[in-house]
């Protein structure tokens, strides 16, 4: 299993610093996440980006976990502009005074967007709502499941894979299956105990999102806490997957755009943000990665509708406490590496 390492944050800003003194046309970093995420990003938000304005984007692949790392290892000097992650870890950098807030009135979107997208102070603003659900292939997984319970039915076991907590899928895994059995965010002894029953299960811990894409083509997994946006991708590319959302909730994700404190490009970096929130960039990235938009405008097709929360899935997801999340992730994170990763 595969651990966070400063070396990697570090690695990664030397990369930004390289490409960034490499030239010296107008350029923004941004770091998004990897797979076809970072594909539809490109496809939605970063094409028209750098055709209205001229400026080039520079993408730096990775998780929520290490982007914020690596903003926090850059020390207040970021050579990112923009970074995608987990609203979580975008509270805990501003408690640190590491963000600079979104600047409202240089959005044209914002009239159109979900105030409650935006974090204290519009310290990050969310792009889309999705959630970490169960996807699984219905071919074999019969009847499907209901709750978080089915991850640990022994006909599946060695036949599922689990998130690591550097990714947010691990994390918020956690959360849930302590909430299930009467745990809190203060105290997540029940999820740890859970989560090292399961873990004799799991055939891994993924780190990067898509790592699951081939385990469910090749047949080694059939079942997976994921993402609905993530299962519909696969959907469309023939993969057998389905999503189910638990009944004890599956975990509401608002990942976030954030720019840095110290931003070098500020102002193109919220043209860019402007550019992700706008009604154009939500509606096809809205499409593409079956997520729900925080621009009120896009009308979802009914493809959509099918895989993202909606009616009694949407009412019980369960959105974890920002705050709460932030001041315990480096502890949890701690504890997963000495009783889970080991």
């Amino acid at each position: 299993m595969r651990v966070f390492h400063l070396g990697l944050a570090l690695a990664t800003i030397w990369t930004a610093a390289a490409v960034t003194s490499a030239g010296q046309a107008q350029q923004v970093v941004v770091a998004t996440f990897g797979g076809v995420f970072a594909d539809d990003t490109k496809t939605c938000n970063i094409a028209p980006f750098e055709k209205a304005t001229g400026a080039k984007v520079i993408t730096q692949l990775g998780n929520s976990v290490q982007h914020a790392a690596a903003i926090r290892a850059m020390g207040g000097h970021p050579t990112y502009d923009v970074a995608y992650m987990d609203n979580s870890l975008a509270t805990q950098l501003n408690n640190e005074g590491l963000l600079a807030p979104i600047d409202v009135s240089k959005l044209t979107s914002y009239p159109d967007l979900d105030k409650t997208a935006f974090g204290p102070a519009n310290s990050y603003v969310a792009f889309e709502v999705s959630a970490t659900a169960i996807t699984y292939n219905p071919k074999i997984v019969n009847p499907p499941p209901t709750s978080w319970n089915d991850l640990f039915d022994s006909r599946y076991k060695g036949r599922i894979a689990l998130g690591d907590i550097t990714g947010t899928s691990g994390v918020q895994f956690l959360m849930a299956i302590n909430k299930m059995r009467g745990g809190t965010l203060d105290n997540m002894d029940a999820g740890f105990a859970a989560l090292k029953e399961l873990a004799e299960n799991s055939v891994t811990f993924y780190t990067q999102a898509d790592q699951l894409v081939s385990l469910f083509q090749r047949g080694d997994i059939v079942m997976a806490p994921w993402y609905p946006d993530r299962t519909g991708a696969q959907i469309d590319k023939g993969l057998d997957l389905a999503v189910a959302y638990p009944k004890e909730g599956a975990v509401g994700i608002k990942p976030v755009l954030v720019i840095p404190k110290g931003a070098p490009n500020l102002d193109l970096a919220l043209r860019y943000v402007d550019a992700v929130l706008s009604e154009a960039g939500q509606g096809c990235f809205s499409e593409r990665q079956y997520a729900a938009p925080v621009n009120m405008k896009v009308n979802l097709s009914d493809k959509i509708k099918k895989i993202v929360a909606t009616g009694d899935a949407y009412k019980n997801l369960y959105f974890p406490d920002p705050q709460a999340v932030a001041s315990h992730l480096v502890e949890w994170t701690h504890r997963w590496q000495r009783e889970v990763a080991h």
